[in-house]
């Protein structure tokens, strides 16, 4: 079964509530940003090897960033990203740019992209910096291992001046939002109207 953690600010009604891990003691702790609150400064690179700002990935009025574990070995990873494709053009006509960060090498995303003919933007955050700056390391991994640096998947829906507008995060790794929910949620972020998950 598949838990989808949601939270959007799109109206006073909705507030600003925190993403919060469930360990296995019952204790909760933030583990990412937060709807209502803005987002961290952006910096990444291209594919390419071209540094960019959130102002070079976002559409009209937003971005929506997917933090994914790794295009290089993970299969899930790659699964949602193959099916990612199906909606950039929706996105785009909302106004919405499609992006999806791993803490894989611009080289490692260049031929995935490239093999796979997307046409969305990947970014290397090699050092996981961007993963850290917004709360999604996952930090069950050993340190110094080969996955050292991975994000807990999630998908982070950035309006154009900043704002964090929702954040989806799954309880398992396996698990990913249908990829049709996410053209739903930036209609409904564009409306203005509070979103149920």
């Amino acid at each position: 079964m598949i838990r989808t953690l949601l939270t959007i600010a799109v109206l006073a009604l909705s507030g600003t509530a925190a993403m919060a891990d469930i360990a296995d003691d019952g204790t909760t702790s933030l583990i990412c940003v937060e709807a209502g609150t803005m987002a961290p400064e952006f910096s990444a690179v291209t594919a390419a090897g071209e540094p960019v700002d959130f102002a070079a990935i976002a559409g009209a009025r937003g971005a929506v960033v997917v933090f994914s574990r790794s295009l290089d070995w993970c299969p899930y990873c790659k699964a949602q990203a193959l099916e990612l494709e199906t909606i950039t053009a929706d996105l785009a006509e909302a106004g919405w740019s499609l992006n999806v960060i791993t803490y894989d090498s611009p080289e490692t995303l260049t031929d995935f992209a490239t093999e796979h003919a997307l046409s969305y933007t990947l970014l290397s955050d090699t050092d996981s910096a961007m993963i850290d700056a917004f709360g999604l390391r996952n930090t069950r991994v050993t340190a110094g291992s080969r996955f050292d640096g991975i994000p807990n998947p999630a998908i982070i829906y950035i309006k154009a001046n900043g704002e964090v507008a929702g954040v989806q995060k799954e309880e398992r790794y396996q698990d990913r939002p249908e990829t049709v929910g996410i053209v739903q949620l930036v209609n409904l972020i564009n409306q203005g109207a509070p979103a149920a998950p």
